[in-house]
């Protein structure tokens, strides 16, 4: 199915080369987050990913008033723009009110929709207006195909440079469930598919600092197989002392393991990219 190329910095994305959205989940010290982003760049000048630096300026949804929520808008594009600059990463930032999409926008260069949030009308319009590559979420509530109206009031709104974001949907009691169908879907929405696979392994209703709030062994497989089912990019929370994280702790994947973790998801995109470009009817 033919996608629409959105153009991200010097990022093509949705063409054959696969593409990593990475970062610390919430943007935290100074030394957290250089380090981070400089292991990044040795892995993408390494394996020859392209990057997205990503991290939340604020966590409006955390669990409990307590706990970290991040630095707040200002301090938090500060972050961004120097790691940006200093680093060469378009970088990509969630908003969770209207009012944030201005400033946001003089600074990231995608402007992310939560989950949570990404059938807000008010927001989507916000964020479109701006012209940035907007980074829509899908909801956990929402059945893939159902997309298609969150994707809508951004066109509608004149912002046509989208690209959609799998994360997992809620099914039983406070798990994330993947359907490899849901690829299938928010492929036909035209648009490139990025598989949030750090937030896919989340466990509800634990939190994040806890060992149990995460099951990263599900990692691994659910990389491959979204890889294997045609994804544009992957979405991989990354920090150098994960089990010290601020937010995700039981999720995020420490940044020095994340160069061999890609070896085989990037071998494993080249082989379908191989067979879909010969134009085989089972890609």
């Amino acid at each position: 199915m033919s996608k629409k190329k959105v153009q991200v910095g010097p990022i093509v994305c949705g063409d054959d080369t696969l593409f990593l959205i990475s970062g610390p989940c919430v943007i935290e010290d100074e030394t957290v987050m250089m380090e981070t982003a400089e292991h990044l760049k040795k892995v993408s000048e390494t394996l020859k990913i392209p990057v997205i630096f990503k991290s939340s300026f604020s966590k409006d949804n955390r669990s409990s008033v307590s706990y970290y929520r991040g630095p707040g808008l200002e301090e938090g594009l500060k972050m961004l723009n120097r790691i940006k600059k200093e680093f060469g990463f378009p970088v990509l930032t969630d908003i969770h009110y209207p009012q944030q999409a201005k400033p946001v926008a003089e600074v990231c260069d995608v402007i992310q929709i939560p989950a949570y949030l990404c059938m807000q009308t008010e927001l989507m319009e916000a964020a479109a207006r701006t012209g940035k590559v907007i980074n829509i979420k899908h909801g956990q509530f929402l059945a893939p195909e159902n997309m298609k109206h969150p994707v809508k009031k951004c066109e509608d709104s004149g912002n046509d440079r989208i690209i959609v974001t799998e994360r997992g949907y809620t099914m039983g009691y406070n798990d994330l469930v993947v359907d490899p169908r849901s690829f299938y879907h928010l492929g036909k929405l035209g648009y490139p598919v990025v598989f949030d696979i750090t937030h896919s392994i989340r466990k509800y209703g634990i939190p994040s600092a806890d060992s149990r709030g995460g099951a990263r062994e599900y990692l691994p497989v659910l990389s491959r197989a979204g890889v294997a089912a045609g994804v544009d990019g992957v979405f991989i929370e990354t920090h150098p002392a994960p089990e010290k994280a601020l937010c995700d702790a039981a999720s995020q994947l420490c940044v020095y393991d994340l160069e061999e973790f890609l070896k085989p998801v990037l071998e494993i995109h080249a082989v379908e990219v191989k067979y879909r470009n010969a134009g085989s009817s089972y890609i």
